[in-house]
């Protein structure tokens, strides 16, 4: 693995997206593959089709081709680490920076941050429901939003299941957007704690 310490993944961004998925840095496994949440154990692909976000089951190796579905991949920082402890605050400084420059270039209509932690690091705040974001970035009309962590590791929500409303949530936003549904509700897109706790109690209901 000293080999994808040394790699990048691409970035896979263009003019009128929906949605980018914002990661902090690239995993390892992910690195050493080429490709955006490749690591076995991340829920990221599964989650997407769950929730219809894609129309058939789609894996890392084609990460590319979900520009043809409105969504795009950067990341906070370019270089591998084994873990966001990795990243030094010069790192951490110049990726926000860098990430708000693209955001503003392309002005996808929703900016996703996947996981609490590089929002975090992001935007400085430590109080924040997941979900839609009450503010825009900078300079553009583009939308915040924060999901759990796509990775196994992420111990509050550890299976693809637990972390399918919030993508469910993404996609009834962004059709909204679109213009396909003609209006939606503050509670459907922003997560407080007791709307938390009734996704998942209806995901027990269901397994």
């Amino acid at each position: 693995m000293s080999e994808a310490l040394k790699r990048t993944i691409p970035n896979h961004l263009c003019d009128n997206l929906d949605i980018v998925i914002v990661g902090i840095s690239p995993g390892l496994f992910a690195a050493y593959k080429g490709h955006h949440y490749a690591g076995p154990g991340n829920r990221f692909w599964k989650c997407l089709y769950l929730a219809e976000l894609t129309q058939e089951q789609m894996s890392a190796d084609e990460d590319h081709k979900l520009l043809n579905h409105g969504i795009g991949f950067t990341n906070m920082v370019a270089r591998a680490t084994k873990g966001s402890a990795d990243l030094t605050r010069k790192e951490i400084k110049e990726g926000s920076r860098i990430l708000l420059e693209k955001r503003q270039r392309f002005r996808p209509k929703v900016a996703v941050f996947n996981g609490k932690l590089i929002f975090e690091v992001f935007s400085g705040k430590k109080e924040f429901h997941f979900g839609r974001q009450p503010d825009r970035v900078d300079g553009t009309d583009t939308y915040i939003w924060v999901m759990p962590s796509s990775s196994a590791r992420c111990a509050q929500l550890p299976r693809a299941a637990d972390k399918v409303p919030y993508y469910a949530a993404l996609k009834k936003f962004r059709d909204f957007l679109n213009g396909l549904i003609p209006n939606i509700d503050e509670s459907e897109c922003v997560f407080t704690d007791q709307r938390i706790r009734q996704c998942s109690e209806q995901q027990q209901q269901h397994i």
